[in-house]
């Protein structure tokens, strides 16, 4: 144990911000703290940093703070710099520990300050300007790297991508992910969280909760923890009601007054559970399908230049129904504008696209969000569409987090980001058949944008989105459009596999999956004829036969793998949830089929691990075919 709160609590202004917590970091542990706004994540760092102490407690049994050894926790400021006439080299050197130019230990420290330089995107000849030449997000990434350089013993990070382009944000997973010391991080980046984390601490209600593993796994592990609960209580009250019943039924008669008194007694003993908490977020179960399905290809492209007086760049491409395809590139590489052009809205360059029949268009971006109106949100909504009762109106705006009290809100009243996410409700209840989206998550706190992200993977229909968000993009996109370099370039999988391919190409490796658009039209067009009549094209050489036949083996090979898996997965759920419904498990026994259950759990991730490999074969096989394997 390097470091442990025990029954702490602190108090700021009089008021109990953290209350009777427990917290705990075991070597070099990434941990990231979540909670909402203003559940006292800055307060946990400060007390991590020092600069808060415990309330005092005659009651807690210690002093409340242990550590292993003499420690150094350091914690980057929102002004980190007090001299900003000093150059960034001056300030660096100065928290050098070692003053003699030509030691060794001075060499490694000036050879890893150059690094971080470099990985922060800041250049050499930037060493002899003066702090106050910056920009404040400059100033912040070279008190990053100061902080970096000094390397506490706790690393201590309060939203740390704050300022940094994508590029640098990456960059600085990979470095935390092999410091060799602790961290202990806030931020709003839940792919970066998901990248770097190891332990997820939660705040809620001034307390904490430990969760191992990243963010994705703690969401996982919370919505299960909230059905166990919602579950117990349920189980609880009904059998309250039954006990109650009981005595009702007995209680008057004489021979079966001393039954009813021990039901009664047993009522009373009964230990009261509280009312589980409903999540912030809202998940749709269901799936939602729009009005008409639409036709087989959204959206075809041929050499079609988008831009105003200057193309930007030129692409051909087909989307097929169903797909959703998010966009990846730098600002101002185009995304906006295809768009645009895609929705109708502006004049291609040159070229040609057309829409599909009966395909219907949602389209959203940041200027769809200035709504005004003096009506409630309720009213908004209903009057948008009125064949809808109140109640129904009411669930609809519910599922979208505008329940309750949120309904009655004025829309004038409204932050822009819960603008945004009315005017996406009402888009999507509308069920157009091919969404068009820019930047839809933008301004909106988690809690909304886990919800659209569940509203999105339920929407059966086509998707065409432009985001920042990189978790956002992760969990609805199933292919990829990269803007680079005046060329767009089609990714047929989702953006962690992309990642996972761009690494492998910084070390040598071609990402063979990653293809021109143009081909991807091509190929796609070449796919949608029957296989028995492609003879006839004579389009498909021998080469391209053969790949098909390794692609199509290594396609059943994937499926067969995924079947194993989930067969393996049902079965494990299934003993778990017989275990959690008995009496044993409340009475707080050993579980007797535990010894199975980790065999099944062995099992289980032997066969993950084999369909990881399948995929990644079929991968290499497939490219651009993964359209077929959908």
């Amino acid at each position: 144990m390097l470091y442990q709160i025990a029954d702490g609590t602190v108090s700021l202004g009089g008021e109990t911000v953290l209350s009777h917590i427990d917290f705990e970091i075991h070597g070099t542990e990434k941990i990231a703290v979540v909670g909402r706004n203003g559940a006292g994540k800055t307060t946990l760092l400060r007390l991590l940093a020092g600069e808060l102490d415990l309330d005092r407690d005659d009651r807690r049994a210690g002093e409340g703070i242990r550590r292993s050894r003499s420690l150094t926790a350091e914690m980057l400021r929102q002004q980190p710099f007090a001299d900003r006439e000093r150059t960034v080299e001056e300030e660096l050197l100065a928290a050098c520990p070692c003053r003699d130019t030509y030691d060794r230990e001075r060499f490694l420290y000036e050879q890893e300050y150059d690094r971080l330089l470099t990985g922060f995107g800041l250049s050499k000849a930037d060493k002899k300007r003066k702090i106050g030449s910056f920009s404040g997000g400059e100033q912040t990434k070279i008190g990053l790297i100061r902080l970096l350089l000094a390397a506490p013993d706790i690393l201590i990070l309060d939203e740390p991508t704050n300022h940094l382009d994508l590029e640098t944000v990456q960059w600085l997973e990979q470095y935390l992910k092999t410091y060799k010391k602790a961290v202990v991080m806030v931020s709003h980046d839940r792919f970066f969280l998901d990248r770097t984390a190891e332990v997820v601490y939660e705040l809620e209600n001034g307390k904490l909760r430990r969760y191992k593993g990243n963010y994705t796994y703690y969401r996982q592990e919370k919505q299960k923890e909230l059905k166990r609960q919602q579950k117990a209580y349920e189980r609880q009250k009904q059998e309250e009601q039954r006990l109650s019943q009981l005595v009702e039924r007995f209680k008057n008669k004489p021979r079966k007054a001393a039954f009813a008194r021990a039901k009664k007694n047993l009522l009373q003993k009964m230990p009261e559970l509280e009312k589980p908490r409903e999540d912030d977020v809202h998940l749709f179960t269901g799936p939602i399908d729009p009005l008409i399905p639409g036709s087989k290809w959204v959206l075809e492209a041929e050499h079609l230049k988008i831009g105003y007086e200057k193309p930007l760049l030129e692409l051909s491409l087909r989307i097929r129904r169903g797909q959703k395809v998010g966009i990846l590139g730098a600002n101002g590489a185009g995304k906006t504008t295809f768009l645009k052009t895609a929705a109708g809205f502006l004049p291609p360059v040159s070229g040609t696209y057309t829409l599909g029949n009966q395909v219907v268009i949602g389209y959203f971006d940041q200027h769809s969000a200035e709504i005004s109106s003096d009506q409630t949100v309720l009213e908004h909504f209903h009057g948008l569409y009125p064949a809808l009762t109140e109640k129904d109106a009411r669930t609809v705006l519910g599922a979208y987090l505008f329940g309750g009290r949120e309904a009655a809100k004025k829309v004038n009243s409204l932050s822009g980001g819960e603008k945004a996410r009315l005017v996406l409700a009402e888009i999507l209840q509308a069920r157009p058949n091919f969404l068009i989206l820019d930047e839809p998550t933008n301004h909106m706190d988690i809690q909304a944008k886990e919800t659209l992200e569940s509203a999105f993977q339920a929407y059966s229909g086509t998707i065409l989105f432009a985001s920042h968000d990189r978790y956002f993009l992760d969990q609805v996109a199933d292919s990829m459009l990269i803007f680079e370099q005046n060329t767009a370039m089609y990714y047929p999988f989702g953006y962690s596999h992309y990642l996972e391919r761009l690494e492998k190409q910084r070390y040598g490796q071609e990402p063979a999956a990653q293809i021109r658009a143009e081909d991807q039209a091509l190929i796609a067009g070449i796919r949608a004829v029957p296989r028995a009549e492609r003879h006839r094209l004579r389009e498909i050489p021998t080469e391209e036969a053969y790949q098909d036949w390794k692609t199509r083996l290594a396609a059943e090979a994937m499926e067969a793998a995924r079947r194993q898996a989930e067969t393996c997965w049902e079965a494990m759920e299934e003993m778990a949830g017989q275990w959690k419904d008995s009496e044993g498990f409340w009475n707080g026994e050993e579980w007797p089929e535990a010894a199975e259950y980790q065999e099944k759990q062995r099992q289980y991730e032997t066969y993950l691990e084999k369909w990881g490999e399948c995929c990644k074969e079929w991968a290499e096989y497939a490219g651009c075919f993964s359209n077929d394997y959908r």
